[in-house]
């Protein structure tokens, strides 16, 4: 029996050495995959150097290795502001970046995970950089000109954020709202020039009616000079003359029992006398 227990102390201590090997063995190397950057920290330290895409080395059990996300990262950050016709001007955008490899070491020194990285860095930054873009124009113009108030923004940002290490790769704006008075205020203006405009219309329409009234008139006075210097004309009496008779003829009536003729100088037209004494 103390042979049984020897052999199995014997079988022990290989097994215990082997795996205190594999433990350490494993624990002193780390593996990043690609888009991936590390910082070694050890005993609570951080080591210069970034580690990137690859297998490193690193000393077992009194250190590890912090690993951040190069690629590109997405979240939406909420801003206020004021313009600068003192409206107020909310917005949310959505910023794309990514970090800075060889920062990397300097943001785990200073910032630490990403998760800070958005609440003390990049959501104070868009707060500010919103407010330098909307203070330079007017709420209309914030509206009107959105294209060019983003990229005041994505100047400023860009600027801010630089210097920490964090990569402004594109902006854009998810939200866009104004106050409800600007909101009334716009309201309005649009029925004012709604009104406007139809004042306007309804001004042309008039003038266009009262011009082709005046072209009417104009040749309705035309067509009468016209007739009066025919009528004035030689010959006109008898044409006159001949022409009221063929319309008694044409309608039918008979001969009238008074027909009175105009003399020679007389323009009037022909009118009647008595012709009963004649035909007796």
């Amino acid at each position: 029996m103390n042979n049984q227990f020897s052999l199995s102390n014997k079988l022990l201590t290989p097994v215990i050495l082997v795996s205190l090997i594999l433990f350490l063995g494993f624990n002193s190397f780390a593996v990043l995959n690609p888009g991936q950057a590390g910082v070694i920290s050890v005993l609570g330290k951080a080591r210069d150097g970034v580690l990137l895409e690859g297998i490193h080395f690193k000393p077992p059990l009194i250190s590890v290795v912090n690993i951040y996300d190069l690629t590109v990262q997405k979240f939406e950050v909420p801003a206020e502001s004021s313009t600068r016709d003192l409206q107020d001007l909310s917005a949310r955008f959505a910023i794309n970046f990514r970090l800075d490899p060889l920062l990397v070491v300097e943001i785990r020194r200073t910032q630490g995970t990403l998760a800070n990285i958005v609440s003390k860095i990049i959501a104070p930054q868009t707060q500010e950089s919103f407010k330098i873009a909307a203070a330079r124009r007017t709420v209309e113009e914030a509206i009107t000109k959105r294209n060019e108030l983003k990229q005041d923004f994505d100047d400023a940002l860009s600027e801010r954020l630089e210097k920490y290490g964090i990569i402004v790769l594109d902006t854009s704006v998810v939200d866009l709202d104004f106050s409800p008075e600007f909101a009334k205020a716009v309201e309005e203006k649009q029925i004012a020039e709604q009104r406007a405009k139809r004042a306007i219309y309804v001004a042309q329409e008039a003038e266009q009616e009262a011009q082709a009234d005046i072209n009417r008139a104009k040749g309705k006075a035309e067509a009468q000079r016209l007739l009066a210097e025919t009528l004035k004309a030689e010959g006109g009496q008898l044409v006159l003359q001949k022409e009221a008779i063929q319309a008694w003829k044409d309608g039918g009536s008979q001969m009238p029992k008074v027909l009175v003729m105009g003399g020679k100088e007389q323009t009037a037209v022909p009118f009647l006398f008595n012709l009963g004494g004649v035909q007796q």
